[in-house]
C-alpha cells in the first residue's frame, strides 16, 4: 500500500514523502497514529498543493530575508560600553544589546539570536557584526562603540 507520510517516521521516511509499506503496518500503525495517509488522487493533489505553497512561502521569507539584509548593510548603530583607566573595558556589548539599539535608533526588530558575534566586543571602535537573517542570507551590520 502506497502511504503519504505526516510526520517523519524512523527507518521509513521523512514528512511528505511516498512510501510503499505493507497494508497490516499501514491499517494498524501508520494510519492509526495519523503518521501517514493512504496515497489516494485527492491525496496526492492535495499534497502537490501543498508542496507549491510552502515553496511560494520560502520564496517569500527570501525575498524578505535580503529586502531586510539590504537595509542593515546602510545601518551604524551606535552603542557605549563603560571604561575604566587606560580605555578598559567593563564587560563587553552583547548581541542583546546591539538588537535593542537597532530597535530603538531604527526601529527594526532583529532577534538577539541572529546575531552572530564572533568573539566578544571589549573595545570601543568600529565592527562589523555579521547578522544571519535566513539560512542563504547573512547581512554585514556596523556597531560603533564609544567609550562612557
Amino acid at each position: 500500500m502506497k502511504i503519504i507520510l505526516l510526520e517523519d517516521v524512523k527507518s521509513l521516511g521523512k514528512k511528505g514523502e511516498i512510501v510503499e509499506v505493507k497494508d497490516g503496518y499501514a491499517k494498524n500503525f501508520i494510519i492509526p497514529k495519523k503518521l501517514g495517509q493512504e496515497a489516494t488522487n485527492a491525496n496526492m493533489n492535495s499534497l502537490k498543493l501543498q508542496k507549491q505553497n510552502e515553496e511560494k512561502i520560502a520564496r517569500e521569507q527570501l525575498e524578505e530575508a535580503k529586502a531586510l539584509a539590504a537595509e542593515i548593510e546602510k545601518m551604524t548603530v551606535k552603542t557605549e560600553i563603560k571604561a575604566g583607566e587606560g580605555g578598559r573595558a567593563f564587560g563587553s556589548v552583547s548581541s542583546k544589546e546591539i538588537a535593542k539599539a537597532v530597535a530603538e535608533q531604527y526601529g527594526k526588530d532583529i532577534d538577539k539570536k541572529k546575531i552572530q558575534i564572533s568573539e566578544p566586543i571589549k573595545a570601543a571602535g568600529s565592527f562589523e557584526v555579521p547578522v544571519k537573517l535566513h539560512p542563504q542570507v547573512t547581512a554585514k551590520l556596523r556597531v560603533h562603540v564609544e567609550s562612557v
